[in-house]
């Protein structure tokens, strides 16, 4: 099949490059010239493990190609997907401008049957928005075309997007049309070989099954993060609470890890967009709330827990951070708890090392310039460079280079042996018969 994708941040090229890599021709589209360059000299605006071999492979074998030019891709296309960004507005909700531009954009172009899926993760509500917007162009051209609008919502986690997207489980098709139905499923019947993973559904419930489906993930690490901070109140480690609780199978052992918050460019927008959405209907989502709460409220747990140890100045300390994206597998930091943790350590007079293996690049980018020309922060090459002199090690992503570290290597270069451990990544008692001091997420406190 010929598809375009119209998007090619993390959602519209890792699903062009799967939809390229089963044997359909692929146009991505973007307004970014500089990305596009990019692309085409094989040169990818995001990390994501398996990605640039899997692009690379396509665009050589002339499966996937890359353009700024949207007429020229949809001339031989009937599948037109929207896969641009839904970013927050100051009230939460998602602004859907761009996915609105691609629909006139479209609307303006289209001279025969197509159908447009939201591939965004967008409001209940936006595909009759998207319908309205299509039309519109249509009317003003005195054209009458016919066309469909499906919802095709993502379900890729960052780090293990590939294996999702060409292993789902789950393929949610949005749609009142027995047409585009049909469409999506020849398109998909290749990623249906074992069993059938496609489910059919009204738009507006596909679309809400996306919002649905994240908040509840974010339930859990709220839940987990809140039992935590009881636990460190009352005397209780838990680490064995949550095998405790995650060997009930209605509860199960994912995403009860507790840590310093979750991030990224899902979790939090989207429980953001869920509870502007239930407002808008004015139904207060006292449980969404509170899930958004006790999450800006976790990200700061390394601020208490180092203020707790060092006192409210930390002038003339110095910290080595371990890990700056969200999470590990993606360079990542959007909604990042690093980008807290360092805020909160640089306004109280701290300096930082800080290392990842990934996301350096992306620090540069998108961090203060003020703390680099400061001297506030600094990026080191390596793990055991960030401990340089340090008072204390901060593991804030569990990177699996950092799982078994050298204790002695790290014992001898810091000033001061403490660990704080943001993911109860560490056994607590090893840890401290290597003569380190360790603070954990809910677990037994020093004596």
């Amino acid at each position: 099949m010929n598809l375009t994708v119209v998007g090619t941040g993390y959602v519209g090229l890792v699903s062009g490059a799967c939809f390229a890599e089963m044997g359909n021709r692929v146009c991505c589209v973007d307004v970014d010239q500089k990305k596009i360059d990019g692309l085409n000299e094989g040169k990818l605006p995001i990390y994501e493990p398996g990605l640039e071999a899997m692009v690379l492979r396509n665009a050589e074998e002339e499966r996937l190609q890359f353009t700024v030019n949207l007429a020229d891709a949809m001339q031989s296309s009937t599948i037109y997907f929207i896969a641009v960004g839904t970013p927050p507005g100051e009230d939460g909700s998602a602004d859907l401008k761009y996915v609105q531009a691609v629909a006139r954009e479209i609307g303006s172009l289209m001279t025969d049957y197509c159908v447009i899926v939201d591939k965004s993760t967008v409001p209940v509500g936006t595909a009759d928005l998207v319908r309205e917007t299509v039309t519109g162009e249509l009317v003003k051209r005195g054209l009458q075309i016919p066309f469909d609008v499906v919802s095709n919502p993502e379900f890729l986690k960052e780090g293990a997007a590939i294996e999702d997207f060409m292993k789902p489980d789950r393929i949610i098709i949005g749609s009142d049309s027995e047409k585009a139905c049909d469409l999506m499923r020849q398109l998909y019947a290749p990623f249906n070989r074992n069993h059938e993973r496609t489910m059919f559904m009204g738009i507006r419930d596909a679309e809400m099954t996306k919002y649905a489906a994240n908040s509840m993930l974010a339930t859990k690490i709220s839940f987990i993060n809140e039992i935590s901070n009881l636990c460190e109140l009352m005397g209780v480690d838990v680490e064995n609470v949550r095998r405790g609780i995650g060997s009930d199978a209605r509860i199960g052992f994912s995403f009860i890890y507790p840590g310093c918050g979750y991030g990224g460019s899902c979790f939090p927008k989207d429980v953001q967009a869920l509870i502007r959405m239930a407002q808008n209907v004015d139904f207060v989502p006292e449980l969404l709330l509170s899930v958004e709460q006790r999450n800006q409220q976790q990200k700061k747990w390394f601020t208490r827990q180092v203020t707790k140890r060092f006192g409210h100045d930390l002038s003339g300390m110095t910290f080595g951070l371990w890990g700056l994206s969200f999470k590990p597998g993606t360079d990542d930091m959007r909604e990042a708890p690093s980008t807290t943790l360092l805020a909160d350590l640089i306004s109280a007079g701290a300096q930082i090392l800080a290392y990842d293996p990934v996301a350096m690049e992306t620090a540069r980018k998108e961090l203060p310039a003020e703390w680099f020309d400061s001297g506030k922060l600094r990026l080191v090459t390596n793990q055991y460079e960030a401990l340089q002199a340090v008072d204390a090690m901060l593991l804030v992503t569990e990177w699996k280079p950092f799982r078994n570290p050298d204790l002695d290597a790290m014992r001898r270069s810091m000033k001061q042996a403490i660990i704080f451990d943001g993911r109860n990544q560490y056994d607590p008692e090893y840890i401290r018969n290597a003569g380190f001091a360790y603070i954990g997420v809910g677990r037994i406190a020093d004596d």
